[in-house]
């Protein structure tokens, strides 16, 4: 049996009413219970699910249709489920959060009266009427995003071109996840401070993307989402290259990561030039596409969404000490990097990543322990054979090496010297210590303008008798850079040695210094918000006219 009951003139939205559905139905008086508003789109569900009863057709989209599937005819059972859906309609209608009342309107000019410095309009409507609202908000100078779906490829496309002629941002539609200058908006986790920007045509894919950069230790300035069609072909990334331009001119992201599902082929190529456009350092993950090279300029390509987090984090880091470093201790123009090691390994691995970095070919011959001999830039391996005939291993006596270091002093063009350290049983008891004098004299020696920058790693554990973090605090007190591996210590040399130039402008986005945000469709959306101590306001929006798009456009051209 279907028993039928229609609520007039009460709006919700469509995901409460799923989950107040999914509560009544587990009622033991009954088989199923389906509560949905009285839309178009929702009548031909209802009949398509077996729920459709003839009082349905007087239903507006303003009126909440309300089925009930019984064994027996029984009359108490509509009235238990009429007491229960009340009492879940005004629990919904007393949402708090944080211990405060939610602030609620019934018109947009409420809603931005409540809220004037609002920038944001968080939607989650039923899609058929997410473009009427998201045209308003564009119109009133604010971003959009759309979580709702099933809005038509037509309507995205128009709200994303007016948006782009605004100098505003449209996410979405069906956008899920969004990070704006801390604030979580939708599906979001809450993450660390960091110098990592992220723009991403996939809400899962953030998630996971940000999760990692998390768990790596590094933090995120903002996660922008797109919305999974903005990378069609027929979209063209409007939304991306938009995206794209705040970040690049956002001081605070100094390295950029974009995740999407597989895109339209002219629609990458056109992404990519925006981001070697924007100068930074940045990380493609196009799901899919296998690049033919590993990185591009500065654009690095990755597979995965884990490669592109430990990308992302190497990157960060570097991005961070170049930071710190250069404007304080800018190498010369035109200098060159010498790499000096101790393990034959830990050379040849330099010297390969160096040659790819500076785009030269390492020595295949090694004559003399030299692994990479190329316009001037030079790594040596001081272990090989040449060097230890009537004198120990220099991890065994490093007085060699230290003495190389030293008459740095007299090679001024030496801007950036890479080494290691290597720890354990076997090995000098202290191989920081004088090491460390050796850089003081090679430093002593140079004039301001000829400065030496040293990178360092080390190989070794806590238990090693000369005790990693020990010999690591000995090397930046000295003002060495301790890096944790090889590909950080190359990509960091061959920045510092020839830093990016980025002019990068104060943002004109005023989306990334802070979210102001009318919410407009779920509560528990505005609840989060709230209880984060974002300014929120909850415009309860109903369709106009009660759903009827004629009346609608009439009372639009009254006005």
């Amino acid at each position: 049996m279907i028993h039928a009951f229609i609520k007039k003139g009460c709006f919700q939205d469509s995901v409460s009413l799923m989950i107040i559905s999914r509560k009544l139905s587990e009622s033991e008086s009954v088989e199923d219970v389906s509560v949905m508003m009285g839309t178009p789109a929702n009548k031909a569900l209802l009949e398509t699910t077996g729920f459709w009863h003839d009082d349905f057709q007087q239903a507006t989209p303003n009126d909440i249709c309300v089925a009930i599937r019984t064994l027996a005819d029984d009359a108490t059972v509509t009235q238990q489920i009429v007491e229960q859906l009340d009492a879940a309609l005004v629990a919904l209608a007393q949402g708090t959060g944080n211990g405060q009342s939610l602030v609620q309107v019934k018109r947009w000019e409420s809603a931005c009266q409540k809220l004037p410095q609002a920038n944001l309009l968080l939607i989650s409507i039923a899609g058929e009427y997410a473009a009427g609202l998201a045209h308003q908000a564009l119109e009133s100078g604010k971003n959009v995003m759309i979580f709702s779906d099933n809005v038509t490829l037509d309507d995205e496309i128009a709200l994303k071109t007016r948006a782009r002629e605004y100098g505003l941002l449209v996410m979405g539609p069906d956008c899920g996840t969004s990070i704006l200058a801390g604030t979580p908006l939708a599906f979001a986790n809450v993450m660390p401070k960091g110098n990592i920007g992220v723009i991403g045509a996939s809400g899962t894919g953030i998630q996971e993307l940000t999760s990692q950069i998390a768990l790596a230790g590094e933090g995120i300035t903002h996660a922008i989402g797109l919305g999974g069609r903005d990378l069609s072909e027929q979209v063209g990334g409007i939304s991306a290259l938009t995206a794209l331009e705040m970040l690049a001119s956002d001081a605070l992201s100094q390295v950029l990561v974009f995740v999407s599902k597989p895109p339209a082929e002219t629609v990458r190529h056109r992404v990519i030039q925006a981001m070697k456009a924007s100068g930074k350092p940045v990380v493609a993950l196009f799901l899919g596409y296998v690049s033919p090279v590993t990185h591009d300029e500065n654009v690095w390509f990755a597979a995965t969404l884990d490669e592109a987090a430990r990308l992302a984090c190497l990157l960060s880091r570097v991005a961070s000490r170049v930071a710190s470093r250069v404007d304080t201790c800018a190498p010369a123009a035109g200098g060159v990097l010498r790499g000096l090691y101790t393990g034959g390994t830990l050379a040849a691995e330099a010297s390969m990543l160096l040659a790819s970095h500076l785009g030269i070919e390492p020595d295949p011959q090694h004559h003399h322990g030299i692994m990479l001999d190329a316009q001037g830039h030079q790594v040596i391996d001081l272990g090989d054979d040449f060097y230890t005939v009537g004198r120990p291993h220099p991890m065994i006596d490093p007085s060699l090496r230290n003495q190389l270091v030293a008459g740095l002093a007299q090679q001024p063009d030496v801007s950036v010297l890479l080494l290691d350290v290597v720890l354990g049983y076997g090995a000098t008891d202290d191989p920081a210590g004088p090491l460390v004098e050796a850089i003081a004299k090679a430093q002593a020696g140079r004039s301001a303008t000829h400065p030496l920058q040293v990178i360092a790693t080390v190989t070794g554990t806590e238990r090693d008798p000369q005790v990693r973090s020990m010999q690591i605090a000995i090397l930046e007190d000295a003002g060495i850079a301790v890096v944790n591996s090889l590909p950080e210590a190359t990509l960091l040399a061959v920045e510092l040695l020839h830093p990016r130039p980025v002019h990068i402008a104060k943002s004109t986005a005023a989306l990334l210094e802070g979210v102001a945000v009318i919410n407009a469709g779920l509560r528990s959306f505005a609840l989060d918000l709230q209880a984060v101590d974002t300014p929120v306001v909850h415009y309860s929006w109903m369709p106009v006219a009660g759903g009827n798009q004629q009346l609608a456009r009439l009372l639009e051209r009254l006005q």
